[in-house]
């Protein structure tokens, strides 16, 4: 299952059923689970762990050395990667900056041709990024995101669970949780056929819609449509909305 002319520090730990293509560069601090693919052509490097059933297409490097300028590349950092997540061509994913830091990747991603993940990023589940989609540094991505193939995304933002952002959009602010996002920093709503596909039911989702009209729609400010939030009792699928609100990046939240 591994081509000959595959480079595999004997450092490295390679699980059962792994499949190493044609002139693939495993380094010494790499740790690859079972019923992993890696393709020809792919260097995994730095303190580097995939687990199980994950594919790594041609060309992709993982564990690279961060885009800073002020990066010691003697620092020890690396890539935690989970199980069962697709890494298609010419993907990068960078190691943190930090002594011990991480880069993370949950479980059941799908990376399309030529994303890129930057260093101390962290990646939840189930979440597709198309083509070319770029994730700057230090941003945080929940879970059941599509990010549409040419956006990019300023360093440091969240961009919450069951987001949807269009392609070639510039975001530079928070996306909330169930939301839609275009162009730069425009809100265009909720999710609504998301959370349907998700399995949120109508009360779920009217819950959901009369919290984000009070915060992103309504003529108070979002410190006054907090306030009043506070007066209601919410379900938990709602507060994880309200609570991205109150709890913005540096770069603050996005407003319709």
């Amino acid at each position: 299952m591994i081509h000959p002319t595959a480079i595999i520090h004997p450092d490295a730990t390679i699980g059962s059923n792994v499949s190493i293509g044609a002139f693939t560069i495993i380094d010494a601090d790499v740790r690859i689970g079972d019923n992993c693919t890696i393709d020809p052509h792919v260097w995994i490097s730095g303190q580097t762990t995939l687990g199980k059933k994950n594919f790594v297409g041609f060309g992709s490097h993982i564990g690279g050395n961060p885009q800073d300028t002020s990066f010691d590349k003697s620092t020890r950092s690396g890539v935690l990667i989970g199980d069962n997540n697709t890494i298609r061509e010419h993907v990068t994913i960078h190691r943190s900056t930090s002594e011990g830091g991480l880069t993370t990747v949950g479980n059941n991603n799908m990376f399309m041709i030529n994303s890129h993940l930057a260093h101390d990023v962290h990646v939840g589940d189930s979440n597709n990024l198309a083509n070319s989609v770029l994730i700057a540094g230090h941003i945080q991505i929940g879970s059941f995101c599509f990010l549409g193939g040419g956006a990019g995304f300023h360093q440091f933002i969240q961009i919450g669970d069951y987001a949807i952002c269009q392609g070639n959009a510039a975001i530079t602010k928070d996306i909330p949780p169930y939301c839609m996002a275009h162009g730069q920093n425009n809100l265009a709503g909720l999710n609504v056929i998301g959370l349907r596909r998700a399995g949120f039911n109508g009360e779920q989702r009217k819950e959901i819609k009369s919290a984000y009209n009070l915060l992103f729609k309504s003529d108070l400010s979002m410190t006054d449509a907090l306030t009043q939030a506070d007066q209601r009792t919410w379900e938990a699928p709602t507060l994880l909305l309200i609570n991205a609100a109150k709890n913005p990046s540096r770069k603050g939240i996005m407003m319709a």
